[in-house]
């Protein structure tokens, strides 16, 4: 017999900063087991557990894991209900709607050599107690000899669709052309569905074969390049995309130019009428000014402690909602839209915030941005950098800011902030603002800046990195 905490412990799998995060050789049949029925065992407070839902993204690795989480399932009784590739808040709805537990088998925007596993109670995403509870949890099961063949069920790409379409007319977004990015995302045959209902002309673009890591905070050069060119050959009033898993969004306005996802989601939350918001402290800080918000409260980095912090403004406000850097909506109660009621989904969402800002923007959506606070955020990343070097890094800046600041080349500028929330944030004399942290679901290291202006916040994050990979010949 096998015990969960034993290959739990010995797996080199850790939970990051949504899900559990490793090297796809990492996560072997026993490993996605051992997972599973921890998983199960730390659901003991609820009702006994009869059925579980899975689904996956569109990586190599992702099909076989999968398979060994339902056949681990299968050896408790509990039947596996599969729902094939979606997107993560597809499957997360469908199983609230169901409510039953679900795991979504996705690495989310890390590369296609890593996978991961994200958690959901019957009301949601697993909170960082829970990943405590499924680690310490003590479960003896059999080695898995023999995976099963899923058969999969359509329901939740049907309700996810359904979700949307039902809440606009089919006219909402009539005379709009709207490019989808597909490349490997696991909505991507769902979202021109949702689109096409509400009366948007679609055009397909850049779709993949082989997976690729969207970095909703990170955007590549090339895909910023390849908007700008869709925008124009194309005339798109809109280009809609999403990381792996489908919980990240990338929207880009009618120039091709993408929006930041923090801008793009508090737009959202002023079309839901949102009366409180939760959000990382890596968020833009013209957020905290704006009207209509009764709090904003900031949080660590992940969506488990937004989750948390919904709890807590819940107590205080009839309707709130989080979001995070990266794009990803989370509903944190029910609320009324366009006559509508939409309930809650507290997981990250890409569609809510593309489809609410698409159809309740009179004009160009280019010139509402413009309208807002002018503070603008950039982010980038090191890749192959250990949690360990990243930790020295933001230890030596906590003990000493000046000194970090002068060896990352920022000279003649003082630190009058110091901000340990979630690695260390810094913000400068002149209003400048740089952020280091390392990645809770990859060997990398995050860079956060925000300026008075787009360039030089891109060109601050540019300078800061290099200035890192001089110092650790990285």
């Amino acid at each position: 017999m096998l015990n969960t905490q034993t290959i739990l412990s010995s797996s080199g799998v850790e939970f990051g900063t949504s899900g559990a995060r490793g090297l796809a050789s990492d996560f072997s049949a026993d490993v996605c087991a051992a997972f599973t029925l921890a998983f199960v065992a730390s659901l003991k407070s609820d009702k006994p557990v009869t059925q579980m839902a899975l689904a996956i993204d569109n990586r190599p690795s992702s099909p076989d894991m999968a398979r060994a989480c339902a056949a681990a399932l299968q050896q408790q009784g509990i039947e596996p209900l599969y729902f094939g590739v979606v997107p993560t808040p597809a499957l997360a709805h469908s199983a609230m709607q169901q409510g039953v537990p679900a795991i979504m088998i996705t690495g989310s925007h890390i590369p296609f050599n890593r996978n991961g596993l994200k958690f959901y109670r019957p009301g949601g995403e697993i909170t960082k107690a829970d990943e405590k509870a499924i680690l310490e949890a003590n479960v003896a099961f059999s080695p898995l000899i023999e995976l099963p063949t899923l058969q999969m069920n359509e329901a939740a790409a049907k309700q996810y669709i359904e979700r949307y379409t039902r809440l606009f007319s089919d006219s909402v977004l009539q005379g709009k052309r709207i490019g989808i990015y597909e490349h490997s995302s696991a909505g991507r045959d769902l979202y021109h569905v949702i689109f096409e209902a509400c009366g948007a002309e679609v055009v397909a673009l850049g779709r993949s074969d082989e997976f690729v890591p969207i970095d909703t905070e990170a955007v590549s050069d090339k895909d910023k390049v390849k908007a700008v060119e869709w925008s124009k050959t194309h005339q798109l009033d809109f280009i809609f995309s999403t990381d792996g898993d489908g919980d990240r969004p990338l929207l880009a306005d009618e120039q091709g130019t993408w929006l930041r996802g923090d801008t793009l989601c508090a737009l959202c939350a002023q079309d839901l009428g949102v009366e409180s918001v939760a959000m990382p402290v890596s968020c833009n800080t013209m957020i905290d000014g704006l009207t209509g918000f009764k709090q904003v409260k900031r949080t660590k980095i992940g969506s488990p402690y937004v989750i948390e912090a919904l709890s807590e403004l819940s107590q205080n406000a009839t309707s709130v909602a989080g979001f995070e850097a990266n794009g990803g909506f989370l509903l944190g109660s029910d609320v009324q839209f366009n006559g509508q009621a939409l309930k809650a989904l507290p997981t990250r969402d890409a569609v809510l915030p593309a489809i609410v800002v698409m159809a309740s923007t009179v004009g160009k959506l280019v010139d509402r941005v413009a309208t807002l606070p002018a503070r603008y955020t950039a982010s980038d990343r090191l890749k192959e950098v250990d949690k360990s070097t990243s930790q020295a890094l933001i230890e030596e800046g906590i003990q000493s800011p000046q000194s970090l600041l002068a060896k990352l080349d920022i000279t003649n500028i003082t630190a009058t902030y110091v901000n340990t929330t979630d690695g260390l944030r810094l913000t400068l004399g002149n209003g400048d603002i740089v952020h280091l942290r390392p990645s809770g679901n990859a060997p990398e290291l995050r860079c956060y800046t925000e300026s008075d202006e787009a360039a030089k916040a891109e060109a601050l994050v540019g300078k800061v990195l290099a200035a890192i990979k001089r110092i650790y010949s990285i």
